[in-house]
């Protein structure tokens, strides 16, 4: 089996896999009691949380537990809008965002909020002088994501927040779901952010796992009232096996992120050199710096994405159409949309997304499956 679906989700670490056990059943009491399997449970929780703070280059009061990418992106969006909104109705974001996002946003223009959804260029990209343009008296929060999930764009973080440091009572929030263990931590976490969400199941932590970066002095509204966990900002007991597994994931990610994202490079770059050879292939990706090592987009124009995703399968090579969390429904692509990609030939398009476990090898067997592929396809290509 090759699978290249791991913006997806990723197989769990069986060493993480160890971690997760091993807490589950020596260390399962809950962290806010007051006894000793409490403060032991306590204990631990805490060192995940200096673990993660130390490798990512953050104050560990800087790490907010969470169950992943979607509840953070929730999280950061609506507590926002809630502290600020005496301040302000009025938010930016680029037409490229996640779903997670995209909804958010949605359900607050439904109570009154204004957002503003940027253009992007051919390459799914926003101008920062855009951003400028778009900021009113009234604008509380810009959130513009790291890396575009569907085609792998990463977005200009730092030129934005270069223009937001003459707007410092404005929140600046980065999805970086797509940004960890990709070398561009620089990015991430430049100066002006404020907010950064991750999701643990993108890089072999459990599922239900996750954090948000929230820079000390930022509010926020809690999303989830509770027992006062979380610095009071995200109620509910905490998963102390699930906490402790993401900080070993991470631990075990930064290991060896640089050579991970060079040999992603490289398997990137044969594919793309190996398949955009061909007359009906459109690809949307680029090899080069502006886009991330892992991520994948091409269409065979012709024929539907849902088709050639599930004639790799066939042969035992797992990929996807563009993001997961939408490849089910019948719903155009918003990356491709937004790039003004002909909806006869967005409908097309697929992903491969790359991982730590995939090989150059793996590249020359997907490129000779293409081959097959495509010979087959002819019939529908005409």
């Amino acid at each position: 089996m090759i699978y290249f679906d791991n913006s997806a989700t990723t197989k769990i670490n069986s060493e993480v896999l160890d971690t997760y056990n091993t807490v589950s059943k020596k260390i399962w009491g809950n962290p806010s009691s007051l006894h000793n399997m409490g403060e032991v449970s306590w204990n631990l929780l805490q060192q995940s949380r200096q673990q993660i703070a130390k490798l990512l280059g953050v104050q560990p009061g800087e790490i907010i537990f969470t169950s992943g990418g979607s509840e953070g992106d929730n999280w950061v969006i609506k507590g926002t809008a809630l502290a600020k909104r005496q301040f302000g109705k009025h938010i930016i974001t680029s037409s490229v965002e996640h779903a997670a996002v995209r909804n958010a946003m949605h359900q607050l223009e439904d109570l009154g909020f204004e957002v503003t959804y940027l253009p992007v260029d051919a390459e799914g990209r926003i101008n920062p002088e855009d951003v400028k343009a778009a900021i009113r008296p009234d604008t509380i929060l810009v959130s513009i994501m790291a890396v575009n999930n569907e085609i792998g764009t990463i977005q200009p973080i730092r030129e934005v927040g270069a223009i937001l440091k003459d707007y410092p009572r404005i929140h600046f929030m980065v999805d970086a779901v797509q940004a960890i263990g990709k070398g561009i931590d620089d990015i991430v976490f430049s100066d002006r952010v404020d907010f950064a969400t991750f999701s643990g199941h993108k890089f072999h932590a459990p599922r239900g796992t996750g954090f948000v970066y929230k820079k000390n002095g930022r509010q926020l509204a809690p999303l989830i009232d509770g027992g006062g966990q979380e610095q009071g900002l995200r109620g509910g007991t905490e998963n102390t096996p699930g906490d402790a597994a993401l900080a070993k994931s991470i631990r075990l990610l930064k290991e060896k992120e640089s050579t991970v994202v060079n040999t992603e490079r490289q398997i990137k770059q044969r594919i793309i050199d190996h398949i955009k050879a061909f007359p009906h292939v459109k690809v949307f990706s680029k090899g080069n710096d502006g886009f991330a090592s892992h991520i994948l987009c091409f269409a065979i124009v012709g024929v539907r994405g849902e088709t050639v995703v599930h004639a790799f399968e066939d042969h035992n090579i797992y990929i996807s159409t563009t993001s997961a969390c939408s490849s089910k429904k019948d719903t155009e692509t918003s990356t491709l949309s937004a790039m003004n990609v002909p909806q006869n030939i967005a409908e097309c398009a697929v992903r491969v997304s790359l991982g730590d476990q995939n090989t150059l090898e793996e590249a020359d067997v997907f490129n000779d499956t293409f081959d097959e592929l495509y010979d087959g396809f002819k019939k529908i290509l005409g």
